[in-house]
């Protein structure tokens, strides 16, 4: 079923498209991005206002645990020189990937979860296997752990000890009740993320500059830009798991980038906009979300308008995600490697999520600037809990409504009736799990999780993109910038499988 551009369902065109071994796609035209975002033309301003929206979602996740604490963490210890270019190989990848991925979502509506359930032989266990791999991941609640210690260090004033991990534990908990009032209100769930993101994400981006251009002199500027762009190997005796969590979690999540694409859908990119999305419950309409994607017939009206949206996509990436994610993993990096030479004090897995606060008060600088730490620290675990919380929920609801019509009849048609329960199940869970370990060392698990799905979905992906129609067909580099990010984030994944399996015989470089 499709949504007309007055929000009514209307009968899919006839036609189908076989594509792997699930059931075949509709087929109907590729609406302009003015038919979709319901505009007269996408100029300048209607770009801003009503395309860019993913990319900020993904920012929100991006500026987060691995450039607070990860990366971080490594580069106050280590250095600048080898990890910094490690995080820009991993954003560069990170963003080609993302292209991929979204060349499947706008040419056909499907979430990539689904997508991956069609390569044979299908029965749906590439959509099991993305589910999986996702939840490896992030189940472990280490990004809400990082949030409870913002909050409770933001709002005592103290550096949470072994004695308060029980009263940060139970803030984390508070604050994914904050995300599911959140996602209550809205017409549309992602919308309500975009615009949440856009107010947080500017105040991080544009806060962390300041306080840089303020706190920190020319020579740690530099030390920060040669150590980002200057090609270089790890320093020697680095910690696998601790390298590898830099690649793994420098701008979103290495190998599990797909599951942020299913907002494309919801967003109505492309054939995205015939797919229906998920509503809110309170202020959005019932919605139908269609069970399997479409895709467009290979005609030169569809041919140019695909041209249209994946130059919308690039855009996004380029020069929302890219930029962002840069300013997001430099800013914080030589904040902290500042703090330690003036200081003379290194961070530790346990100090990293109140480090820059800590250490400003200890330095005393003016009191506004440990007030801001406290602040910016809290806020970006609270986008990163805000949009893993919510993906954790999205994409397990989304790939068990795609896979079982047994499902579907079950709730209606309408995913809000399982969303919800299911994110106050997924609430509980979390909540168990982030008493068991420190924040650090659950983040280091998630990174080191995604680095093994990059070593698997790209080659899953290059399945779905070679049967796309031909306009939307990508070219022979797409396949190997693929093949790059298995290699790339594949071998910190063996890394660190070795380093846990066998301590000091880590396949390493250096």
């Amino acid at each position: 079923m499709e949504p007309s551009s007055s929000g009514a369902v209307a009968a899919p065109a006839p036609g189908s498209y076989e594509l792997g071994a699930g059931p075949p796609l509709g087929v109907d035209d590729l609406p302009t991005p003015e038919e979709a975002f319901g505009a007269p033309r996408i100029a300048l301003k209607e770009t801003i206002t009503l395309v860019i929206g993913p990319s900020l979602i993904a920012l929100g996740l991006s500026i987060g645990s691995g450039e607070w604490l990860l990366a971080p963490l490594a580069i106050g210890t280590d250095g600048w020189i080898g990890i910094g270019f490690v995080a820009l190989l991993s954003i560069v990848l990170q963003a080609l990937y993302n292209v991929e991925i979204g060349r499947y979502v706008v040419a056909t509506g499907e979430v990539p979860s689904i997508g991956f359930g069609r390569i044979p032989p299908g029965f749906y266990l590439g959509t099991i296997l993305a589910v999986l791999l996702f939840y490896l991941a992030f189940i472990t609640g280490g990004w809400a752990a990082a949030a409870g210690d913002g909050l409770f260090t933001f709002i005592t004033g103290d550096i949470p000890g072994e004695e308060d991990a029980t009263a940060t534990n139970w803030l984390a908990v508070l604050l994914m009740a904050v995300v599911f009032v959140m996602t209550l209100f809205g017409r549309k769930i992602s919308r309500t993320l975009e615009l949440v993101n856009w107010l947080l994400v500017a105040f991080i981006l544009i806060t962390l500059t300041l306080a840089a251009v303020l706190l920190v002199d020319a020579s740690a500027w530099g030390d920060g830009l040669e150590g980002l762009f200057r090609p270089a190997l790890p320093p020697e005796g680095v910690d696998a798991t601790s390298i590898g969590a830099v690649a793994g979690f420098a701008a979103m999540a290495s190998g599990l980038n797909y599951v942020f694409m299913n907002y494309y859908r919801d967003k109505g990119y492309g054939m995205g906009a015939k797919a229906g999305y998920i509503p809110a419950l309170l202020g959005g309409e019932r919605h139908e979300v269609a069970a399997t994607g479409s895709t467009f017939r290979e005609t030169p009206e569809n041919a140019a308008r695909w041209r249209r949206w994946y130059r919308f996509l690039v855009l996004e990436m380029w020069v929302v995600f890219v930029p962002g994610a840069l300013i997001g993993i430099l800013m914080p990096g030589i904040l902290v490697s500042s703090l330690a030479e003036r200081s003379g004090t290194a961070p530790t897995e346990e100090t990293m999520p109140t480090y820059v606060a800590s250490q400003l008060d200890q330095l005393g600088e003016p009191r506004i600037f440990y007030l801001w730490a406290l602040l910016v620290g809290f806020l970006i675990f609270f986008t990163t809990q805000l949009v893993v919380f919510e993906m954790l929920v999205r994409n397990f609801v989304d790939a068990v409504y795609g896979s079982s019509e047994r499902f579907r009849r079950m709730i209606g048609g309408d995913p809000r009736r399982f969303y919800y329960p299911f994110m106050v199940l997924v609430a509980v869970v979390i909540s168990v799990i982030i008493f068991q370990a420190i924040p650090t060392e659950l983040l280091q698990w998630s990174a080191n999780m995604s680095n093994l799905a990059a070593l698997i979905m790209p080659f899953a992906l290059m399945y779905l993109i070679s049967k796309l129609p031909r306009p939307a067909k990508a070219s022979w580099w797409s396949y190997v910038i693929l093949v790059l990010v298995a290699i790339y984030f594949g071998f910190f994944f063996l890394n660190f499988l070795v380093s846990k399996i066998s301590p000091g015989n880590d396949l390493s470089f250096w």
